[in-house]
C-alpha cells in the first residue's frame, strides 16, 4: 500500500519532534539510526510522490494491448482494395417522348440488340400535333398552287399587254414616218402630222411601261415563289420531324447488351425525358472499388493491380479516377489487361492490391488503432523492462494494408502499443501490469 502524503505529512513532524526530545539525552543510540533511517525513507518516498504527480500515468494490463516490434524489413507500397464487377459500359434509357406504356415486349436481363423495340408508348396529343401539322402543310401547298396559278395568269397577261403595245407602236411609228414625209411634201396640213407624232410618242410610253410591269411582274414572281419553296420546305421537314418523335414512341435498344433494369410497365404514364432502363455493355468487364481520400494524391490513372482468384494472378490498370469525394471516399474504375477469370459475373466482389509504388527497405510497424488518434505523430514505446511505456514523438511515411513506413522516432526491436489509446486520455505514461 504506497503513503498518501497526508499520512508522510504527519510521520515527518512525529520523527522532527522524536529527534527534539532525544536531544535532551547525550550521545547517539542505536535507536537514533533506525529514526534517521525512517526519516529518510519518508523523504524518499515524498520525493517519489512529488516526482510521480509531475508525469501524467494511466495504468492498465498489458494483456488488454496490442503490442509490437519495431522490425526492419521491405516496405511494399501498396493498398488492399475492394470492387465490385461491373459492365464495361453503361447506357441509360431515357424516353425521348412521353406517352403511356402500350406494350412491352423485352424483360429485364434479356438480351437486346441496337434498334430492338423494347416498349411502345402511345401519345395522344402528339397524334394530334402530327394532324394538325398535315393540315397546315396541306394549306401551305394549296396556297403556293393557288400563288403560282395567279402569278402565271398575271404574267400571261402581262405578256399579251406588251404583244399589244410593242404591235401599236410599230404602227404608230410607221404611220408618223408616213405623215412626216407628206408634211415635208407639203401635203398634208401641220396638224395632222402633230397628231401622228403625239400617237406614235404616246404608243411608245405605252409599250415602255408594259414592258416595266411584265419584268416587274417576273421578279416578283421569282422571289414570291422562292419564299413560298422555302416556307414550304421548312414545313415538310418540321412534319418530318413530328414523325421522327412518332417513331419515339417506340423505345429501342441502344446498343447491343443485355437490359440491365426496366422501370416501366403496361398503363404506365412516362414522362418525357424520364429515365426507364439501361443496356449493359458485356462486351467486356471493369471493377469498380472506393478509395479512402488519405490516398487521393497518391491514386493516378494507369496504375497496376492484381486480383487473386482460385490462385492465380490477373493483371489489372487504373483507367480512371472520379474527382468527388464523398463520405471520406474516391472512386476510381480498373480494367483487365490480360485474361479475366472465367466465371466473372456482374456484382462480384474482389479484394484488389493497388500498387501506389516501387518496394524499398524501411522500419515497419503494424497497423493499428493507435494512428486514429495520434495521425502517425507520436506513439507509445514500452520499456526494456516491460513495466511501462512512454510516450515518443515519431514520423510515419507511407503504410500499406499490413504495415507503416517509420521514418523517424524508433530503432529496430523496440516494442510499442498499437491499440486504440482513446482510453488513455492526457496520459504520457502507461504503467503496464
Amino acid at each position: 500500500m504506497l503513503f498518501t502524503e497526508e499520512y508522510l505529512y504527519i510521520l515527518t513532524i512525529v520523527i522532527i519532534k522524536m529527534d527534539i526530545q532525544l536531544e535532551k539525552k547525550k550521545g547517539i543510540k542505536p535507536k537514533h539510526i533506525g529514526y534517521a533511517a525512517l526519516a529518510i525513507l519518508i523523504l524518499f518516498a515524498l520525493w517519489q510522490l512529488i516526482f510521480s504527480e509531475s508525469v501524467s500515468t494511466f495504468r492498465t494490463e498489458k494483456d488488454k494491448l496490442s503490442i509490437t516490434e519495431v522490425t526492419a524489413g521491405k516496405f511494399d507500397d501498396y493498398i488492399t482494395i475492394n470492387g465490385t464487377v461491373a459492365p464495361i459500359s453503361t447506357i441509360f434509357m431515357d424516353a425521348y417522348e412521353g406517352g403511356r406504356v402500350t406494350e412491352k415486349l423485352i424483360e429485364e436481363g434479356a438480351m437486346v440488340k441496337k434498334g430492338d423495340i423494347i416498349l411502345t408508348l402511345e401519345n395522344t396529343n402528339l397524334y394530334e400535333q402530327i394532324l394538325s401539322s398535315e393540315s397546315n402543310l396541306a394549306l401551305k401547298q394549296n396556297d403556293l398552287r393557288q400563288t403560282k396559278l395567279n402569278f402565271e395568269t398575271q404574267l400571261i397577261e402581262g405578256s399579251k399587254a406588251l404583244a399589244n403595245a410593242v404591235v401599236e407602236l410599230q404602227r404608230k411609228k410607221r404611220n408618223f414616218e408616213q405623215q412626216k414625209s407628206l408634211y415635208a411634201e407639203e401635203l398634208i396640213s401641220k396638224e395632222a402630222f402633230l397628231l401622228a407624232q403625239e400617237d406614235y410618242n404616246l404608243a411608245k410610253k405605252q409599250h415602255e411601261i408594259a414592258k416595266f410591269k411584265t419584268e416587274q411582274d417576273q421578279e416578283m414572281k421569282d422571289n414570291s415563289l422562292t419564299g413560298l419553296d422555302t416556307d414550304l420546305n421548312r414545313m415538310k421537314k418540321t412534319l418530318g420531324m413530328v414523325y421522327e418523335r412518332l417513331d419515339h414512341l417506340n423505345v429501342r435498344a441502344p446498343a447491343d447488351g443485355q437490359l440491365g433494369f426496366l422501370d416501366a410497365e403496361i398503363g404506365q404514364s412516362i414522362s418525357q425525358g424520364q429515365r426507364i432502363g439501361q443496356i449493359n455493355v458485356l462486351t467486356d468487364y471493369k471493377i469498380k472499388a472506393s478509395i479512402d481520400e488519405h490516398y487521393i494524391d497518391r491514386v493516378k490513372r494507369d496504375l497496376q493491380a492484381n486480383l487473386d482468384r482460385n490462385d492465380k494472378d490477373y493483371a489489372l490498370r487504373l483507367r480512371k479516377v472520379y474527382p468527388e469525394v464523398r463520405g471520406g471516399k474516391f472512386e476510381v474504375d480498373l480494367v483487365f489487361t490480360e485474361d479475366k477469370p472465367e466465371t466473372i459475373r456482374t456484382g462480384q466482389n474482389y479484394n484488389i492490391r493497388l500498387q501506389l509504388g516501387a518496394s524499398n527497405d524501411a522500419l515497419l510497424i503494424s497497423k493499428g488503432a493507435f494512428f486514429g488518434g495520434t495521425g502517425g505523430q507520436w506513439i507509445f514505446v514500452v520499456d526494456p523492462s516491460g513495466d511501462f511505456a512512454t510516450k515518443r514523438n515519431i514520423k510515419i511515411g507511407k503504410q500499406n494494408s499490413r504495415y507503416y513506413e517509420v521514418l523517424e522516432g524508433l530503432q529496430p526491436g523496440e516494442k510499442v502499443i498499437t491499440s486504440n489509446y482513446d482510453s488513455f486520455g492526457e496520459a504520457e505514461k502507461i504503467v503496464l501490469k
